[in-house]
């Protein structure tokens, strides 16, 4: 099969590969970009593998940089962007079900290949677009299936986190796990709980972005890997949650947690606990435990609760959404968002240059903390968002800070 018209991201490359192949080392595109070109996706990142070893690669290019040259990965910048090439190469075992124990350079691209994780994955193709598939991908494309190469046991006990990429893959794509790779997944699930845990939050946040969220993680639960992941989970509901994902999906990852934690019994410690264990960012906890008790309770919409919660606006909406709120009380809370004096902390006519240029605080934190009452002032509608007001606003604050 060749692609006649290529995509302008490979187009871009085409000059890498064509001076490694002029060198006499055989190089091809590689991996998520061939797929998603041929399935008419987004093209993100171009890898290119190449028969040319880490410093075979470094001669043929001015200006390159070491990413991972211990696994063969040397990045060539290239008319200023930036392509990772890495060597063709076989892995040893994987003691630690996550990276392999040693990694051997080679000249062959089968051997290569065979060491993916699935036959999507597993396509290459060369600079003028003809695809390279050694283990029937473009079938399991057309059909819609996510099949291991080769032995699926052997894969998933190489990477155990390669058990998460086949749902997540099922759930982005759309496609059904194929019977033998699932069983494995089900055999050795257990191996999960030997894997990093922001390595499994990645791969789950991307799952419920999917558009068949609701099937892949009802296949999580029923083989069990859900038992595997961090947290309480026995505290999600998770009937409501395929439900709410069954119609439409997290377009972030923000709502993708504050829509788990409102479909779940956690207070708002345990939430914060929950998070922790998933290793998420402060600013996800805080997002979190502002939006959820909102969710929950939105027919309280007082504007104390909007303070808490306005600089989250589109999280709750969407939120709101997925857990099929009623469309009169969405379009409510709508309104109270509009009538807001300000929406946004950049919109106060107040900032903390001409706080101390009107020497009414010191640079630190007590002109961090007036900035924030006055902030919370003009939300609640206290005092208007004024210059003349909001300093004379400040000035008293000042005074008991």
């Amino acid at each position: 099969m060749k692609i006649e018209t290529l995509p302008s991201e490979f187009v871009a490359a085409q000059p890498v590969l064509q001076r490694l192949e002029a060198a006499g080392f055989e190089a091809y595109f590689v991996g998520g970009a061939v797929r998603d070109m041929l399935l008419q996706k987004p093209i993100h990142d171009v890898d290119i593998a190449s028969a040319a070893f880490p410093e075979e690669v470094k001669k043929q290019f001015d200006k390159t940089v070491d990413t991972g040259i211990q696994h063969g990965t040397v990045m060539v910048l290239d008319h200023g962007l930036g392509y990772e090439i890495t060597t063709f190469r076989t892995e040893s075992t994987y003691t630690d079900f996550r990276r392999p124990d040693t990694v051997t350079f080679v000249r062959s691209l089968s051997e290569d290949l065979q060491r993916r994780d699935f036959t999507i994955n597993a396509l290459a193709m060369t600079y003028d677009g003809e695809i390279v598939d050694l283990f029937d991908g473009l079938a399991d494309l057309s059909a819609g299936v996510i099949r291991a190469v080769g032995e699926a046991e052997v894969r998933f006990t190489e990477d155990a986190l390669r058990m998460m990429r086949a749902l997540r893959f099922s759930a982005q794509l759309g496609f059904q796990i194929a019977p033998d790779t699932r069983a494995a997944l089900q055999r050795l699930a257990p191996n999960l709980a030997k894997i990093a845990v922001e390595r499994i939050r990645v791969e789950f946040e991307k799952l419920l972005m999917g558009q068949q969220a609701a099937a892949s993680l009802a296949m999580a639960i029923e083989d069990g890997v859900v038992t595997y992941l961090p947290g309480q989970l026995d505290q999600w509901q998770f009937d409501a949650i395929m439900t709410d994902l069954e119609a439409q999906q997290p377009a972030t990852i923000p709502v993708v947690w504050a829509h788990l934690l409102t479909r779940s019994t956690l207070n708002e410690s345990e939430m914060t606990t929950f998070m922790r264990t998933w290793k998420t960012s402060r600013d996800l906890i805080k997002m979190a435990t502002a939006v959820v008790p909102v969710a929950r309770h939105i027919a309280r919409r007082d504007l104390w609760t909007l303070y808490q919660i306005y600089d989250y606006r589109d999280v709750l909406m969407h939120v709101l959404r997925l857990i099929r709120t009623d469309d009169a009380v969405i379009a409510d809370v709508d309104a109270m968002f509009a009538a807001l004096p300000i929406h946004h902390t950049r919109e106060l006519r107040v900032a903390g240059g001409q706080l101390i240029a009107e020497q009414i605080v010191q640079p630190g934190p007590q002109m961090g903390r007036i900035l924030k009452q006055i902030e919370r002032a003009v939300v609640t509608g206290q005092v208007v968002n004024q210059p003349a007001a909001l300093l004379a606003y400040a000035k008293e604050l000042s005074q008991h800070d």
